[in-house]
């Protein structure tokens, strides 16, 4: 069974010191390949070292909305030179996110569709980030138009409906270990409305861990904190394939492939 892991942070700071492991249970647990994500300028250099250290990742640059007030005068100049040393690279993790206390939203929303606009420009798949704006996401795109390359909604937490909205304006689908949560009542509706050529499924680690793992004391700590890895994909695959109705190696083989297309720009 081949896992691809579409979307997480190892580059982040409690992870990436024990990456050489992390990698390691990774593919143990079948994760042959995954996307890593970039969120702000500081974590972008990492991003490229750990795809120079293992081929079977692949790059992503983006300013995610968390991370809009720091930025540099030179953010976007630099995120245009990354796209362009970097041809295989992806735009992402952008986003817009109204669960922020003090958040601009007019900023987050310049920020979003200048991002967009370089997806357009350097023809790249972009991932998209949202939180309580499921709504506005879908009136921002109607705005911006066609995205070429397309675009992964990471991390899906809303309705049936609102899935198969984005899936008709071009969206693959992410899941993740949100789906294990006794809360996550659309779970089932969601995954059940999502195309099987367009779905996906991530751990976003380190965060979101899933719900069986959140008292497991053979699980990753790191900092004195049990913490998410790719490992943990077998996890978010378990319950995805139970929610959807299908085998665990049917659905493994169907996002791998989804990957394969959205990474690889087919």
């Amino acid at each position: 069974m081949k896992l691809f892991d579409c979307h997480n942070h190892i580059q982040d700071e409690r992870i990436f010191p024990q990456l050489e492991k992390v990698m390691e249970r990774a593919h143990l647990a079948g994760v042959e390949r995954m996307a890593v994500k970039g969120c702000c300028e500081a974590d972008w250099p990492k991003v490229i070292e750990i795809m120079n250290r293992y081929p079977q990742t692949y790059m992503a640059f983006g300013l995610h909305p968390w991370f809009i007030g720091g930025r540099s005068s030179q953010c976007f100049q630099v995120l245009e030179e990354l796209l362009t040393t970097y041809p295989q690279a992806t735009i992402g993790e952008i986003g817009i996110d109204h669960a922020l206390e003090n958040r601009n939203d007019a900023d987050q929303e310049a920020v979003f569709m200048i991002q967009l606009e370089m997806a357009r420009k350097f023809d790249r798949p972009v991932t998209i980030h949202c939180r309580r704006a499921w709504a506005r996401l879908i009136e921002l795109l109607d705005q911006f138009g066609t995205l070429p390359r397309g675009m992964l909604i990471h991390c899906f937490g809303g309705s049936a409906e609102m899935a198969a909205a984005l899936v008709e304006r071009g969206a693959y689908i992410s899941f993740s270990g949100s789906i294990t949560r006794p809360s996550a009542q659309q779970a089932g509706a969601a995954l059940g409305a999502v195309p099987s050529d367009r779905l996906l499924i991530e751990t976003d680690a380190p965060d979101i861990l899933p719900h069986n793992m959140i008292a497991d004391p053979s699980g990753f700590v790191a900092g004195g904190r049990l913490l998410n890895e790719p490992a943990n994909l077998r996890h978010v695959l378990t319950k995805a394939a139970e929610l959807r109705g299908i085998s665990e190696n049917h659905l493994a083989e169907i996002t791998f492939h989804n990957a394969e297309r959205f990474f690889f720009f087919r």
